[in-house]
């Protein structure tokens, strides 16, 4: 449970796919000038650098964000945010979803972060030391639970564990329900991977029969290398912002390019 490392990962495909629309999303709702709360429940180390060991041995940044930047223009929130923090750490750091939304969000807004790993938890609190950040070392799935309905509670969740856990396909759409209840006017964002054995197909189709007015974007691309087993990337989000839904296809169609 404790030995996924998402550095070796970061800046991949289903980043970009992930992170553009979350991006998006959440300079959507803070085009309002009412306080939000961002929430995380598998929040990692925050920041990345692309140039590590990691990166270098699975490839993965080299055939992600590195190839496909080009897809978002300069104004893209995506691109804002990469940039920013690559001004603050250098030409290959790339961050990840919390710092994301750190770069993102204003000051008035409220940024919840959980992260179970030991370690990784202690990179995350440096990583998000500049913005207003409550971080916790504690599973994702009951901390997030504890803090619903947030205040402010107009706001964002992002669900992004690694399913090395086989029982989060299972866990997944009853904590959706619970939190929902807890917090229905909240945005509720899944990451999922889609493999070659499709194993997030039932679990998916569980949470399109609870919420069937939520958004599924999911984009395919080439194995990053040999017998990897990720083949695309889902996003599930209840509550979707207005206009995401024609960003997603946008960036889908970009995806369809990709050989």
């Amino acid at each position: 449970m404790l030995s996924y490392q998402h550095g070796f990962h970061a800046g991949n495909l289903a980043d970009v796919h992930k992170h553009a629309l979350l991006a998006w999303m959440l300079e959507y709702m803070c085009r309002k000038p009412k306080p939000l709360s961002y929430i995380e429940t598998h929040a990692g180390r925050g920041l990345y650098y692309l140039s590590g060991p990691e990166a270098a041995k699975t490839g993965e940044a080299a055939k992600g964000i590195a190839r496909v930047a080009d897809w978002f223009d300069k104004g893209h929130p995506y691109i804002r945010a990469i940039s920013a923090v690559r001004a603050a750490h250098g030409a290959d750091a790339y961050p990840g979803s919390p710092v994301l939304a750190g770069e993102l969000l204003r000051f008035e807004d409220s940024l919840r972060l959980a992260e179970l790993h030991p370690q990784e938890h202690t990179a995350l609190v440096e990583a998000v030391a500049p913005y207003p950040a409550n971080t916790k070392q504690a599973d994702g799935f009951d901390t997030a639970l504890s803090w619903s309905p947030p205040d402010p509670r107009r706001g964002i969740l992002v669900c992004d564990p690694s399913f090395e856990v086989k029982s989060d396909y299972e866990t997944i759409p009853a904590f959706f329900t619970k939190l929902h209840r807890r917090w229905a006017v909240g945005v509720l964002v899944l990451w999922y991977p889609i493999l070659t054995d499709h194993r997030h197909k039932p679990m998916l189709r569980a949470l399109q029969a609870a919420f069937p007015e939520a958004m599924t974007s999911e984009v395919g691309f080439p194995p990053a290398r040999p017998g990897h087993g990720m083949i695309g990337s889902g996003l599930f989000v209840v509550n979707p912002p207005y206009g995401v839904v024609d960003e997603a296809a946008r960036l889908a169609a970009l995806f369809k390019t990709l050989t």
